[in-house]
């Protein structure tokens, strides 16, 4: 990919060492898809209500615009309440407290689509037979 990676970062400061993990998993999707357009990555560090990091990735393609938001999901679990009664607790999966993992989750999840789409201009994706009424 030779366009420039464009990287924002929200509720955090900028660190080298993330926009380098982005700046190599950016690179390595041009092997997907040749034809990539532009990139665009914002991260954005858990809030107060402490969900894992989002990494949000838009990827310009030819004729349209691939848009992957990665969010980390939830997970529950028992626990034991004061009263000692088992109550269910959500939260996020530990891994997904990790910037990296979650870079790594979204970018698996552009190349996903990345592939469909070659997929799909290379005329591979099966049609389904027009039913005769």
């Amino acid at each position: 990919m030779n366009l420039p990676v464009q990287i924002t970062f929200r509720r955090m400061e900028p660190s080298p060492a993330v926009e380098t993990r982005i700046r190599e998993e950016a690179v390595a999707l041009d092997r997907y898809f040749s034809r990539i357009t532009s990139c665009r990555v914002v991260v954005e560090a858990p809030g107060r209500a402490g969900r894992g990091f989002e990494v949000s990735i838009d990827i310009g393609v030819p004729g349209s615009e691939i848009a992957v938001n990665h969010q980390p999901s939830q997970h529950s679990s028992l626990v034991h309440s004061e009263t000692d009664e088992l109550e269910k607790h959500h939260e996020v999966q530990p891994d997904h407290k990790d910037v990296f993992v979650s870079i790594r989750d979204a970018f698996a999840a552009a190349r996903r689509q990345l592939e469909d789409y070659a997929e799909v201009l290379r005329g591979e994706v099966k049609r389904h037979p027009e039913s005769v009424e």
